[in-house]
Order: structure tokens, then C-alpha cells, then sequence
């Protein structure tokens, strides 16, 4: 596959996403404070600073840096496919400027000077680089530290896919590409409609009054089709119609509405200081919104307006835009529903996360928007919060920030707005509160049974803040995740169940330690070992299993585990089990490792063989740091 391709076809966005799933690595603080600024898994033999490494097939698609100028620049090399030559070098300075890192899909930010602190140089890329085997990046120097007079500045994260399956996977190429231009012209059309349709439908509304209270039918549809574009244009625009103002959907009949959304949400601004445009939303001062998220549905659509304020607002002109023409597309490929968690009402949460979204079901992520206000309403609503995602259960963060203005993929707090790319940006007012969006038109979050979606506040959730928002993602109601059972170790019922075997018969030691993220204050105990000799253990196989998923916990204080796996004495050549990173602070890890179904087909129950390997320093590369403290086990149906 053409990952510009895909990322262009913006009708494939409702797809299901099997088989793929999201990950970030960054400079997060490892002892769970606000130092979010030292990037390094570890110095390879070379001497480079290695910042990002991924065994197996994967695609890369947003890589941020802050970095002060005159602190001395960094060198970016990216190694794909096990290769010892870089196949892409990139300086700090370059980007936005060298091929295929330019305006609109990377740039550069350089925020403000900030009584002196500053100013920061923010790069960002939004440039796909698939990848059929590997790869790794590294920096020249060591991103460490916040203190521009020491030569510092380290804060950084790169967020990607891993791929159950490698086999139409073309990985990146610096050299120019058609379909890579194309995307390029695309995401230049930022603020128009984007969709080339050769019979579009339309259902435009002009001269509407909604009174106080009024709902008004925008849309209904009783056939098949999808809906490519929102355009709404109110009279004398007032912020406040950002929060009286709401669109809701129902796709298919559905017994509660698909989205119920303010305007501030659908059209990705709560504040509406100033206009803001995003490559598949915005709106206008001026009072025009658009929206243009692909929204299928099979049988019926039902599109509803609403007022919920004290006054009148009028709508010279309204606009459905919509078609027929993907539907033999969506009946080959199938698609799921544009859908919106219910809305976070602005609220603080005392020393914990507000938790915009909690969804069940099974999907992906497409965008958010989250707002913040400080504790008056002259209050700085502070930056430092890190937004903290999970999947499936998972008990450690997939993806997170370094920072809330890193989430957006700018830095140095939001001191600058309106600041706005294709995929991300800003608006607020004077240091004060401020609302970002996060668009992911190529780098979606998939889930099989659930997300949840946080953000702090401030550094380590010690401040007064509130926050309000709205996550949207595409997704049904079913759960695809079907738990098989776990092993623990403590327990030896569970190792019979499993036919669990180590080699050497190790006996189980405890540890006490917390997980990284919301709940990193909660002191958790698991029993396990540390055994380096070969183990494995039996798992029954469901007749619907597209899957099995094996969820490990283990000790992170070392870092770069790794291990083989094999299936009834096969390997699975895909990938290997592989965690870079460490911490010693935070030393639990849950992280997975996916069977993909071709070592399932046929078979009633496997038997899996995990063997450590060594991986360690070049001054250690025997070191062998796998270990496992209990194993959860699921197939994804």
C-alpha cells in the first residue's frame, strides 16, 4: 500500500483499521513530575542518541522537537529495514524546507521570546514513513534538559502504527513521489472543500430563523449514502453561539444520537477569539463553519439543528453536502459511524486527570478538542498537563504528551494564538484560557473494546484547572476484544490451566511499584520472574479469533526487552517482542504482543514459546533484561 494514497482518500477514514495500532515514545518524566524534556532510549554503537526504535512493520506520522536555536543543533537520521545508512537526514532547521519534510505536512514554530526565556524552535512533520521491517531515528546529540544556557532542550515525541502485517507495506523513499505531491496539494486546500465528487447532492437551506429552544431537521435522508460536507453560515457572529448553537446525528436509526455537539466542538474552536482553520474543520469570525469528515450511514440519516440560548440566531445559509458514490466502497470495505463521546462539561477534577472521553465499543480516534481555564477568569490556564490515552484496558498510556501545547504540536505553552496546520493547532486570549484540536487524518488511534482519554492539570495534576471537550472517533457498539483467561504467577491453578513451563522452574518474587500515568501514585504488587531460559504455555483459540493477544506485565527497569515467539514451534517472523524504553522510577509496564491469525487458521488451541534475547548496551550486549510478572490473554474476534 501507498500510505500517501491512503492518507489522501479521506473516504477510507471510516474504514476499519484492522490490524494496526497506535503507540507514542517520547520525553515523558519518568518519576511522573513535569520534567517532560530528556529524549533518549539509549547511545548506540555509533554514538548517536537513539530516540525511536520499532521492530517490525509500522508507519511513522508525526515527529515534534523543541529545541532553543541558539542552543547547537540537532541531526535527525532515519534507518529503516535494518539498514546501516540512514536513508533520510534531517537538521532542526530544515524542516519545512528540505524534501519530503515541507509546508503544509512538517514546519517550524518559533514561539515567543517571553521575557527571555525563550524563544523555542518547535519542528513538526506530519509525513508518513512506512516502514516494512524496522526503524529507528537518532539524534546527534543527547535532547536533554529545559536550559538554554546549558545547551539544552530535549522535549520530543514521535507517535506511529505497528502493522500485524508487513506484506504491502512499501517502505519510505526520500525520493519524490506523485502520490506524495498530491497529498501535499491536498492538505494545501485547507479551509475549502476537499472532496472531489463528480454528481455531489446537496440539501442548502437559506434565510432560517431558530428561535430560543427550536430544533430544526437540517438533514433527512431515507437511503444509503454519505455525508461529505457541513457548511453553516450564521448572521452577526457572538461567541456564544459556539455553546448555544449544536448539531446532533443519528445514523441508521440508532436510538440516541450518533454526535450531539456545540458548535465549538463540531468546528474544532470553544473559545472563537479568532478564526481557526483545520484541514477537515474551522470556522470564522465572520460566523462560517465547516465540517468535512466523511459520515456513511446504510440506511437513513437525520441531521439535527438546535438553539439552546436566550436569543434568535440566524442562518443565511446552510449546506448538506452528500453522495451516493461511495456506497459500493463502503459495502466492499465496510465503514463505521462518525460518532462524538458525550460532551466533558468544563469542570476541575482534584489530582487526577480529567477524563474527557470514556468510550466502549470498538473504532478509532479521528479528533478531540479540549479547552482549559485557570482558576479565575484572569487566571493563566497552564500548559504543562500531558494528555494521557488508553486502549483496550491497557493499564499503561499508548499515547501521551509531553506537555498539552506538544498534543497540538506546538510548544512554549500557547502564548501565540491562533496558531493552526492542516491537522492541529489553537486559539486563546492573552495567557490566559485556551482550546486546542488534534486532528488524525492519517495517524487514528484504533480501540477493540474501549478508550479512555485524559489530560492533566497542570504539571502532575497539583493545579486549580478546568477543563471542557469533546472526543470524535469513527465506531460501532461491539466489543471486539473476548478475554481467554490470565496467568499469575503466585497462583499455580493458572500456570496448570496455560500448561505454563519455564526451562529452569523459577520461583516467583513480588514486587511493589506503580504503573506511569493517571493512576501513578497507586502502589500495585505482582508476583513473577526473571528467568532468561526459554518458556511456553497453551492457549485455547476461539473459532472467531482474527487474533490473540498476549498482555504482559512486567518490570521496566531496565530497558530494551526483547524475546522471540514462536507458534507450535513456528516463528513469528513478523516482529519480535520488543519494549525499548525503561523506567525506573514507574517500573511497571502492561504492553502486548499480537498473533496474528495466520498462525491461528485451522487450530483449536496453540502453544506459545517465548525465548529472551539479549539486548543490551553496546558496553553490555548480553544483557538480557525480559522478565514477566502475569499475562493477560485475549482474542480480538
Amino acid at each position: 500500500m501507498n500510505i500517501y494514497e491512503t492518507m489522501a482518500d479521506l473516504k477510507s477514514l471510516p474504514v476499519p483499521k484492522a490490524g494496526c495500532r497506535a503507540h507514542y515514545e517520547g520525553s515523558i518524566d519518568k518519576k511522573g513530575g513535569n520534567a517532560d524534556w530528556d529524549w533518549a532510549l539509549y547511545q548506540d554503537a555509533g554514538g548517536e542518541w537513539v530516540l525511536f526504535e520499532h521492530l517490525g512493520p509500522g508507519c511513522i506520522y508525526n515527529f515534534v522537537q523543541h529545541r532553543y536555536p541558539s542552543c547547537e543543533e540537532p541531526v535527525f537520521r532515519f534507518y529503516f529495514d535494518g539498514e546501516e545508512t540512514p536513508r533520510f537526514t534531517i537538521r532542526h532547521s530544515e524542516f519545512g524546507e528540505k524534501y519530503p519534510f515541507t509546508e503544509p505536512l512538517a514546519s517550524r514554530y518559533i514561539g515567543p521570546y517571553d521575557n527571555g526565556r525563550g524563544p523555542i524552535r518547535v519542528v513538526r512533520s506530519f509525513v508518513p514513513m512506512p516502514y516494512k521491517k524496522s526503524c529507528k531515528i537518532t539524534s546527534s546529540i543527547r535532547l536533554e534538559g529545559c536550559d538554554r544556557s546549558k545547551n539544552q532542550g530535549g522535549w520530543g515525541h514521535v507517535v506511529y502504527h505497528s502493522y500485524e502485517n508487513g506484506d504491502s507495506v512499501e517502505t519510505f523513499s526520500p525520493a519524490e513521489d506523485p502520490a506524495q505531491q498530491k497529498l501535499t496539494a491536498l492538505w494545501k486546500q485547507t479551509g475549502s472543500c476537499i472532496h472531489s465528487l463528480q454528481s455531489p447532492l446537496r440539501r442548502q437551506l437559506t434565510n432560517l430563523v431558530l428561535k430560543p429552544g427550536e430544533e430544526f431537521p437540517l438533514f433527512t435522508c431515507e437511503e444509503s449514502g454519505c455525508i461529505a460536507g457541513i457548511r453553516i453560515l450564521t448572521g452577526e457572529y457572538t461567541a456564544s453561539q459556539l455553546h448555544t448553537l449544536s448539531l446532533s446525528a443519528r445514523w441508521d436509526g440508532h436510538s440516541s444520537p450518533d454526535f450531539d455537539a456545540s458548535f465549538g466542538c463540531l468546528f474544532s474552536n470553544e473559545l472563537g477569539y479568532h478564526s481557526v482553520q483545520y484541514l477537515l474543520s474551522g470556522m470564522n469570525i465572520d460566523g462560517y463553519y465547516y465540517n468535512f469528515y466523511p459520515m456513511p450511514f446504510a440506511h437513513s440519516a437525520d441531521l439535527v439543528l438546535k438553539n439552546t440560548g436566550d436569543l434568535a440566531v440566524q442562518i443565511p445559509f446552510a449546506e448538506i453536502l452528500w453522495t451516493r458514490e461511495w456506497n459500493p466502497y463502503y459495502q466492499e470495505n465496510g465503514f463505521l459511524y462518525f460518532r462524538g463521546a458525550p460532551y466533558y462539561s468544563r469542570k476541575h477534577t482534584e489530582g487526577a486527570d480529567s477524563l474527557i472521553a470514556q468510550v466502549s465499543g470498538n473504532g478509532h480516534i479521528i479528533s478531540s478538542i479540549i479547552t482549559a481555564y485557570g482558576e479565575t477568569p484572569e487566571s493563566r490556564a497552564d500548559c504543562e498537563g500531558d494528555v494521557r490515552i488508553h486502549f483496550d484496558g491497557l493499564r499503561t498510556p499508548q499515547i501521551e504528551s509531553d506537555g498539552s501545547e506538544s498534543y497540538s504540536c506546538y510548544g512554549w505553552g500557547f502564548e501565540t494564538p491562533k496558531e493552526c496546520n492542516p491537522a492541529s493547532g489553537y486559539d486563546g486570549h492573552e495567557h490566559k484560557d485556551w482550546s486546542m484540536h488534534r486532528s488524525l487524518p492519517g495517524d487514528w488511534y484504533p480501540f477493540s473494546s474501549c478508550f479512555r482519554f485524559g489530560i492533566e492539570s497542570g504539571g502532575c495534576n497539583d493545579l486549580y484547572m478546568e477543563h471542557s471537550g469533546m472526543v470524535f472517533y469513527y465506531g460501532r457498539d461491539e466489543i471486539k476484544l473476548k478475554k481467554i483467561g490470565e496467568i499469575q504467577f503466585q497462583d499455580p491453578g493458572t500456570l496448570e490451566a496455560f500448561h505454563y513451563i519455564c526451562e529452569d522452574s523459577p520461583v516467583p518474587v513480588s514486587l511493589t511499584s506503580f504503573f506511569e500515568g493517571d493512576d501513578d501514585h497507586i502502589p500495585v504488587t505482582f508476583y513473577g520472574h526473571y528467568s532468561r531460559k526459554k518458556r511456553s504455555f497453551t492457549v485455547p483459540v476461539p473459532p472467531d479469533a482474527q487474533a490473540v493477544i498476549l498482555r504482559r506485565v512486567s518490570d521496566q527497569k531496565y530497558g530494551r526487552q526483547k524475546a522471540f515467539v514462536s507458534v507450535d514451534k513456528e516463528a513469528v517472523e513478523e516482529y519480535p517482542w520488543y519494549f525499548p524504553d525503561h523506567n525506573p522510577y514507574k517500573r511497571w509496564l502492561e504492553d502486548e504482543f499480537i498473533i496474528p491469525r495466520r498462525y491461528l487458521a485451522g487450530k483449536s488451541d496453540i502453544t506459545v514459546t517465548i525465548e529472551p534475547q539479549p539486548c543490551g548496551s553496546p558496553l553490555s550486549p548480553d544483557h538480557v533484561t525480559w522478565n514477566e510478572y502475569g499475562y493477560q490473554i485475549f482474542a480480538r474476534i
